[in-house]
């Protein structure tokens, strides 16, 4: 489902389907599901791989890794069998590979790292499962933002529009974080590369 879908959805959700007056542009409702869609990509981000290069350093730049959230696993050297994955430390663009020889120039090093969803007028990468997710995540700001807008104006919905668009927003907020909040618990309960040589103390940017 692509932005355009995903938007005339949200308009059904939100019983805004009168092109002659709609209570919302598209500009506001495409704000709306970027931001439910950041939400869902910190909970459930899209998975990813990138073979990054060594420079004889234990040191990686990150900085090239689009929309990058959190990184779950490194593997180096790549290409062996069974892979060898090692642990790391991550610091805002820097990755630092914790292995005790100093890797030599040119060797390579799989990333295996979580990144921002895409939603636009051609692609999505938002599971099936949770596109129902966004669109409530974004009418809930979209509700909200209209009890806003609904404070001290006259409108037809009379005087306790903007208060039940209130409550409404913050329930369907509420509905969404719980979703988001079940999502993250299976996704850490989700080990992705298991170890050779499981280590106790292994590190990932998602936690132990």
């Amino acid at each position: 489902m692509d932005l355009t879908q995903m938007r005339a959805r949200l308009r059904r959700d939100l019983h805004d389907e009168d092109a002659a007056s709609y209570r919302w542009t598209d500009a506001e409702l495409d704000r709306h599901l970027d931001r439910a869609l950041r939400e869902l990509s910190q909970a459930v981000p899209l998975e990813a791989r990138a073979s990054l290069t060594t420079s004889a350093s234990r040191e990686l730049s990150l900085a090239s890794l689009t929309g990058l959230i959190a990184v779950a696993a490194v593997e180096y050297p790549a290409g062996k069998y069974p892979p060898i994955y090692v642990r790391f430390s991550r610091w805002e663009s820097t990755l630092t590979l914790l292995v005790d020889q100093l890797p030599v120039a040119g060797e390579q090093v799989n990333v295996y790292y979580g990144k921002l969803h895409t939603l636009d007028g051609a692609t999505s990468t938002i599971p099936v499962h949770l596109e129902d997710v966004v669109a409530t995540g974004a009418a809930g700001y979209a509700a909200l933002e209209w009890a806003s807008f609904a404070t001290n104006r006259v409108n037809v919905g009379g005087e306790a529009a903007g208060p039940n668009y209130l409550v409404w927003g913050r329930e369907l907020l509420g509905a969404f974080r719980h979703r988001l909040s079940r999502e993250r618990s299976r996704l850490r309960r989700h080990q992705l590369y298991q170890p050779a040589e499981p280590a106790a103390s292994q590190t990932t940017d998602w936690g132990p």
